[in-house]
């Protein structure tokens, strides 16, 4: 990542910190054990000024995908409580657009919540590593065994596939 893409991940990380000291503080679902932080931010590869990163909190972890900067992707993000499925990897999630003041417009797809299930910050980090290690893995063909091919007297006469025997 760029210092541009930097600073716009360490911002995210830095308002949900904050969040978490006032909007969230007396809010009971928060698990103690955890603190906020932006895991495995990376250029997304489409559109490419968006960065794809998972954000954990006390109160939740989320998919997260960030514009690069405050102005880019507008016409790429969702409306606030909009909806809409997004490829991530080899698998397909449900976003929904957000907005944050000082942050800007952004897209989070829940992964857990509330946080109560992690004993501590680094099984929540473990967790949010291993589910980008995940879908950063290109998905491995499926193996498709082999079907027997009609011989050609079946094919032309639209009789029922026979394998065709191999003569010696």
């Amino acid at each position: 990542m760029n210092d541009a893409q930097q600073r716009r991940v360490a911002a995210l990380e830095q308002l949900f910190t904050e969040i978490s000291c006032t909007r969230m503080q007396h809010v009971p679902v928060q698990n103690p054990a955890v603190r906020v932080q932006a895991i495995g931010f990376v250029p997304d590869t489409e559109p490419t000024d968006m960065l794809l990163g998972v954000l954990v909190t006390p109160w939740f972890m989320n998919l997260v995908r960030l514009p690069s900067r405050v102005s880019s992707a507008a016409d790429h993000l969702l409306a606030i409580g909009k909806k809409a499925r997004r490829t991530v990897g080899h698998e397909s999630f449900e976003f929904i657009g957000a907005c944050e003041p000082g942050l800007g417009a952004f897209e989070v797809c829940s992964l857990f919540s509330p946080m109560f299930e992690f004993a501590n910050h680094a099984a929540a980090a473990d967790t949010a590593n291993e589910i980008l290690n995940l879908l950063r893995t290109p998905a491995k063909p499926v193996a498709v065994p082999p079907q027997p091919l009609p011989n050609r007297r079946g094919f032309l006469f639209g009789r029922s596939i026979e394998p065709t025997r191999v003569q010696a």
